[in-house]
This record gives C-alpha cells, sequence and structure tokens, in this order.
C-alpha cells in the first residue's frame, strides 16, 4: 500500500470508529473501498450524495453503517476529512511532468490526437475515441464513465459477499435419531421464497414422502436453487426442528485431510467413540454402540460410495488439497451420500461428473438411497431413471406430479389440451353473452337480464384456467441460434488433420498422447468420451491451438475459424458488466455508431435468449444458464466454421437443452462442424442421431482410452456402435 493509500485507510478507519464506534473487519471489502477512494479521479458529489450511491450498499453491507442514513453520514464524514487533507496539502507546488513547455511549442501540440484512447481500465477495457470532444467534455465523460464501473464494482461485490454468507451452511454430520422420532413425510406450508425484492414461490404447500426421489423442474431464474437454499437453512418455518436437510452445493474446501478421511470425518459420533475405545478397550457399551452404528463397516462404505465417484484407491488417499475444484465437489457429495440426511437436496449433481460416474449416481439413489431426495438437475435421462415424481415451479407455484419426467411431459400434454378445450368453450360462452349484452345494453326492458349476463361474463374470467402454454410463448428467451460461416465453401475440403501426433505437458516424463491421426471437416459430428482425467479437454485444446504436439503435424485450414466453449469461458465473464456491455469490451468498432453497434449486439444476444432486459442486467444477477449463453454469444460472434463444445449443456435447463439441440442440428446441416465433449445422455443421443429430412447421417462417438492397464499413454478410438451400445460397454465394464 501506497503512502497515500495508507493516509486514506487511516481517514477511513478513523471516520467509521467516529459515526458508530466500530472497526471495520472484512479486509476485502476496506482495501477496496480505500482503492476507489484514493483514485484522483473519485467525486463525492455535493453533500457526498454521488459517493453515498456508490459505496452506500458495500458499507452496510461490511457492517460499517446499519442504515442508509447511517452510510450516509459516514460518507459526509470521509469527505470533510479528505477535503481538510487535500486544503493543507494543495499549497505545495508539483513538478512538471516533462519539464517546462514553451509557448512556441503549444500550436503544435495534438489534444485529442485520433490514434489514442481514453481507457475506463482494466485488461480488456472498453475503448472510446474522444477526438471529436473538447478536453473538457472528453475528462468529464471518462469520469462518468469511471465512476459508473466503480458503482458497478461496488454493487458486485456486495452481492458476493452476501452470497458467500448465504452458502455459508452447517457442518456436514451423521445425525442420529436416539431417544426421538425419526423423520418420515414433510408437510411444507405456505412456501413463500423470494430473492432481492422479487417473489420467486407464492404460498404453497407439499409434501415429501419419506423414500420418494423428486425432481424440481422450472426454467432458468425461476428460483429452483433459491428455493433448495431456504429449504437446507430452515428458513421454511414448517420444516420440521429435528430433520436434517442437507444441501450440496458447494466444494469442500482442501487441506492435508486425505479424501477418505474428509469423508469419515463426517461421524463425529464414530470418531468419539473410537478415541474412547482406544483410551479403554474394555468398555463394554462403548463397542455395543460401536456396533450398533457399523462403525467398523464406514470405511468400506466411504471407500465404495468414493469408487462409485471415480475415486481409486491411490487417489482415495491423497490430500483434498491437491484436488480440482470438480474433484472436491465429488468429495463434497459423497460427504451427503455417506451422512444420509433425512432429505438431500441435490442441484446439478452430475455437473462436475464423467458419465461413468453419472451411471454409477443413478443407480445408487434410483436402488440404495432409503431417504428422501429432492434434485435440481438439466439431465433429462438421470431424472427419467432416479426421480418417482416432478415438482414443477412454475408461475411461484410448485406442483407435484406422480413418476418420471418423460410421464411428467405427458401429463403435461394433456393437461396443456384439457386447459385449451376449457379456454375455448369458456371463449365461446363469453362471446354468445357479450353479443346479448352488446344487442341489449341500453334497451331499459332487458337491462336485469343484461346486467346478469355482465356477471355471467366477470365470473367466467375468474374461472378461466392461466394456459401453461403461456409459458411457450414468451419464449424469445429460449432461441440458440448459431450463426452460420457464410465463407464456407472457400475452405475446400481439409480443415483439421492430425499427422502422428504425439503430444505430453512439461512435467511429465512419458507421453500423456500418442500417434493421433484423424481429421475434422466441416461435416463432422463428434462427442468426445472417456473417464474425467483422461484428456478430453486437452485434445480440444490440441485442436483448437491453445496446446502444440510434442511430436507429429497438426495442419489447420490458415482461413477457419474455430469457436471453444468450456466452464472457463463462463467464469471468465466480467460479473460487474451487463451483456451488452461485455459483448462491447470484446469487440470494440469505430466503423459504426455505438447505437448501430448496439442494435448488433442485441441481436445477437437474442440469437441465445438473451432479451433486452437481460442485456442491461449486470452479470452478477444472471443464472447459470443465462451465464452460459452469453458465453456463448462471444464466442461465436465472428461466425466460426468449427464448434468446439466441453460440457455446453452444464447450468441450462431442459427446456435450454432442447433449444440448443435445434441450434446445434441447423448448424451442422448447413455446413458447421462440430466436437462435443458432455456427460448429458439425452443431449449426447440426439445430438448423434441421424435426419432423415436432412439426410444427415449418424455422428461418431470418440473414446479416449489408455493404451493399456499399465501404460498412460492416451489413443482414440472411434465406437463402433451406438450410444446405447457404448453405455452397455460400460455397465458391463463395471459389473466385470
Amino acid at each position: 500500500m501506497s503512502g497515500c493509500d495508507a493516509d486514506v485507510a487511516s481517514l477511513v478507519r478513523q471516520a467509521i470508529y467516529d459515526v458508530n464506534q466500530s472497526t471495520i473487519e472484512d479486509e476485502d471489502i476496506f482495501d477496496y473501498l480505500v482503492s476507489v477512494i484514493s483514485d484522483d479521479t473519485f467525486e463525492f458529489g455535493e453533500n457526498a450524495e454521488d459517493a453515498h450511491d456508490t459505496l452506500g450498499p458495500l458499507l452496510i453491507d461490511a457492517q460499517c453503517a446499519s442504515d442508509e442514513e447511517e452510510s450516509h453520514r459516514l460518507c459526509k464524514k470521509l469527505q470533510e476529512a479528505l477535503e481538510a487533507v487535500k486544503i493543507g496539502s494543495s499549497v505545495e507546488p508539483k513538478p512538471l511532468d516533462q519539464g517546462p513547455v514553451l509557448l512556441d511549442d503549444l500550436n503544435k501540440i495534438q489534444l485529442h490526437p485520433h490514434d489514442e484512447k481514453l481507457s475506463t481500465g482494466g485488461k480488456n477495457a472498453v475503448t472510446k475515441d474522444f477526438s471529436l470532444m473538447s478536453e473538457k467534455d472528453a475528462i468529464k465523460l471518462q469520469k462518468q464513465e469511471e465512476k459508473a464501473m466503480k458503482s458497478r464494482k461496488a454493487a458486485m461485490l456486495s452481492h458476493q459477499k452476501e452470497l458467500e454468507r448465504t452458502l455459508q451452511s452447517k457442518a456436514v454430520r451423521v445425525v442420529r435419531h436416539r431417544g426421538g422420532p425419526t423423520v418420515r413425510d414433510v408437510c411444507l406450508e405456505n412456501i413463500n421464497v423470494s430473492n432481492k425484492g422479487t417473489e420467486l414461490i407464492s404460498d404453497c404447500d407439499i409434501t415429501l414422502a419419506y423414500g420418494r426421489k423428486y425432481g424440481l423442474v422450472g426454467r432458468n431464474g425461476t428460483g429452483k436453487t433459491t428455493f433448495l437454499r431456504a429449504f437446507a437453512a430452515m428458513e421454511i418455518s414448517s420444516v420440521p426442528w429435528n430433520c436434517q436437510v442437507l444441501h450440496v452445493e458447494q466444494e469442500i474446501v482442501g487441506d492435508d485431510t486425505p479424501v477418505i478421511d474428509a469423508v469419515l470425518q463426517c461421524d463425529q459420533e464414530r470418531l468419539d467413540l473410537l478415541e474412547e475405545m482406544e483410551k479403554n478397550p474394555e468398555n463394554e457399551a462403548v463397542m455395543k454402540r460401536l456396533h450398533e452404528i457399523d462403525a467398523f463397516g464406514a470405511e468400506a462404505r466411504a471407500a465404495m460410495i468414493l469408487a462409485g465417484l471415480q475415486f481409486t484407491p491411490d487417489m482415495q488417499k491423497v490430500s483434498t488439497a491437491s484436488l480440482s475444484g470438480g474433484w472436491r465437489m465429488r468429495v463434497a457429495l459423497a460427504r451427503a451420500l455417506f451422512v444420509q440426511p433425512d432429505i438431500l437436496l441435490l442441484d446439478e449433481p452430475t455437473n462436475h461428473l464423467d458419465l461413468h460416474a453419472v451411471l454409477w449416481l443413478e443407480e445408487f439413489l434410483a436402488h440404495r438411497w432409503p431417504k428422501t431426495v429432492v434434485i435440481v438437475s438439466h439431465a433429462r435421462e438421470f431424472l427419467n431413471t432416479v426421480c418417482t415424481d416432478i415438482i414443477h415451479l412454475y408461475g411461484r407455484k410448485l406442483t407435484p406430479y406422480r413418476g418420471n419426467y418423460d410421464v411428467f411431459l405427458k401429463t403435461m400434454e394433456e393437461r396443456l389440451k384439457n386447459e385449451q378445450v376449457q379456454a375455448e368453450s369458456i371463449s365461446r360462452k363469453k362471446a354468445h353473452m357479450q353479443a346479448f349484452v352488446d344487442k341489449f345494453r341500453y334497451n331499459a326492458k332487458r337491462a336485469s337480464l343484461v346486467q346478469s349476463r355482465i356477471k355471467q361474463i366477470q365470473k367466467l374470467d375468474g374461472d378461466a384456467p392461466e394456459l401453461l402454454g403461456s409459458e411457450e410463448e414468451e419464449d424469445v428467451r429460449y432461441n440458440f441460434i448459431f450463426p452460420l460461416p457464410e465463407d464456407a465453401n472457400s475452405l475446400g475440403g481439409q480443415i483439421i488433420s492430425f499427422n502422428d501426433v504425439c503430444f505430453k505437458y512439461d512435467t511429465q516424463h512419458d507421453l500423456f498422447f500418442e500417434n493421433l491421426s484423424f481429421g475434422i471437416d466441416l461435416s463432422s459430428r463428434i462427442v468426445l468420451v472417456g473417464s474425467n482425467g483422461i484428456g478430453k479437454s486437452t485434445l480440444l485444446n490440441l485442436i483448437s491451438g491453445t496446446l502444440e504436439p510434442t511430436q507429429g503435424h497438426i495442419f489447420r485450414n490458415p482461413k477457419v475459424r474455430i469457436a471453444v466453449f468450456s466452464q472457463h469461458h463462463v467464469d471468465g465473464i466480467d460479473l460487474s458488466l451487463t451483456p451488452l456491455q461485455y459483448m462491447k469490451q470484446f469487440f470494440p468498432s469505430n466503423s459504426i455508431s455505438d447505437s448501430a453497434a448496439e442494435e448488433k449486439f442485441r441481436s445477437h444476444l437474442a440469437s441465445f435468449g438473451i432479451d433486452r432486459d437481460l442485456c442491461a442486467q449486470p452479470a452478477y444477477t444472471l443464472s447459470g444458464g443465462q451465464k452460459s449463453r452469453v458465453a456463448l454469444s462471444k464466442i461465436t460472434w465472428e461466425k466460426p466454421h468449427i464448434l468446439l463444445l466441453d460440457e455446453p449443456s452444464n447450468h441450462l435447463d431442459i427446456d435450454s437443452i432442447d433449444a440448443m439441440l435445434t441450434g446445434l442440428h441447423d448448424f451442422s446441416t448447413h455446413g458447421g462442424g462440430i466436437l462435443m465433449i458432455s456427460h448429458d445422455q439425452y443431449l449426447i443421443e440426439s445430438f448423434l442421431s441421424s435426419d432423415d429430412s436432412s439426410e444427415r447421417p449418424a455422428g461418431q462417438i470418440w473414446h479416449v482410452t489408455c493404451h493399456t492397464e499399465t501404460s498412460q499413454r492416451r489413443h482414440i478410438d472411434v465406437f463402433p456402435g451406438s450410444f446405447q451400445d457404448y453405455k452397455k460397454s460400460l455397465y458391463s465394464a463395471a459389473s466385470s
């Protein structure tokens, strides 16, 4: 921290203490406050109004102020203190940055050269050409943009801190109901859930029957995750006090604890009893209790769960700190399965799993999980295999349906038909009555009959069903239109080819990939499969040119445009920017006006379901699926010829996946090549299927595997059968 920043930091601490006799504990927020206030471009405004607009929510969130009035007083206190310091230091002369200036040279100075742009800051900052403005106006506009950016950053930081507090869950522990009733059916009454003042669920009642597996479905942004968080935090008052609810949402914190021990540590009673047994091996009561809770079989159960989630015996012994985020998420899932809470809440449990682990989890939950589970998932086949019931979140209501997801769809279809018939019948009755009213409205003899008809029309309006079909009509948000490359015919036949390519990372002694030879063209439709860590993403990086081969040769047509989508692109979105600002940041254009450029960006974002309202929302307020669509908009802006997609369905809801499939089929049919990594069985099978109407042949399955059980060198095999055949081969391998 510079001397100037240190002075500001001291003033900030003193001002906070003077206003509410407290100190700030969150150093991240404190450092951010100091950096904002220290910036020469920061303006407090008259009576500190501007500073309060920017910093007020952050001061309240950091508990530096209790309310709006106190945060405003704190901003005024800071303004007074800083102005006093500036007045005291303003008498000191400052040297010229570049020496003396000769008056004769002034007419040679270009105040606003056309090749210089003022930047709003940041690595990928939006640049603007201020050459046509006066110097005063340019500086004023730049300050306004910097102030807006600081305000967005402050709002985002406040949102993230609040989310962190929300996600700080209770310690994961085995709870045994000794001496008390075991929780079975749970009746949730008067459920009301909101987020940032927006009502998501209103006045709902629902019963979760013991041992049933519920799939919670609904579109992105309807409140599924918010409902699970409220449920786990016991914010729904009707949840029984002795009901253990466990929500698997966050990965565990990595430390030196071995993976197997991280799971076993959840059973504190077992650990205490084993410790007591070591001190007193003859204690019969302790030994009896150890047998009652199957303490000696716990390690085998934990190892079985970890093995099902693809942890090898060696991996179960490594520290959790050495694992990637995806593998630590698997540990969190393993702990939950080991604990066996009364109600298990799973939010997109398949996102971090490969196909092998997904198939195991399906079987485990469907046939070996004895208690109640509520699952939010985009994986249709997973919901079909596991779920006994579906809960549909729509129109701020939770509606239960018996059966798996396919049964739910059929029931919904029948319900929609019945509602349409009912609506048409009501419409005909209303039209008949309205005709009578219009004809005799001014006939005094029939006034009573007219009034009677008007009341009947009003009653029919109240009885008219809210058509579920209206959900479909509002969906400009469910488009996935991949732009088609207009110059595809100019590329010729060969697009990308690998010739005896070998690759290894710098830290490896042996080869990672060996003798890869294959080609990709504009007719390619490929799904890449294999266990996690086998090298699927590495292969995508070799194809795209992010990695270079150790041996062999990779040919890429010099004109080819390749778009790569991965979780990295979603995580890389600047959450303080709106989708429109994010696109302008990466694709600045001085050839057309700002308004014309913005309209093009809006149109492109709309082709991926980001409508005008979402275009204006900061990215931190978007759902995971909406952020994925923003990332897809960015990578396809330049109309690529080849799409490399790494788990594109993560965070998308089921309707979005259907829309994406339609878009991918259209892109493939009209001359675009696609290579995709996915664990979503429905997505894979639908993507690979042939289409008689467009004469599109079935796609290919490329299986990444090691040469032998002892060799770690990977190669690629084209699987000869269908995806169902591939699943059968996985089941056979697992059983053997």
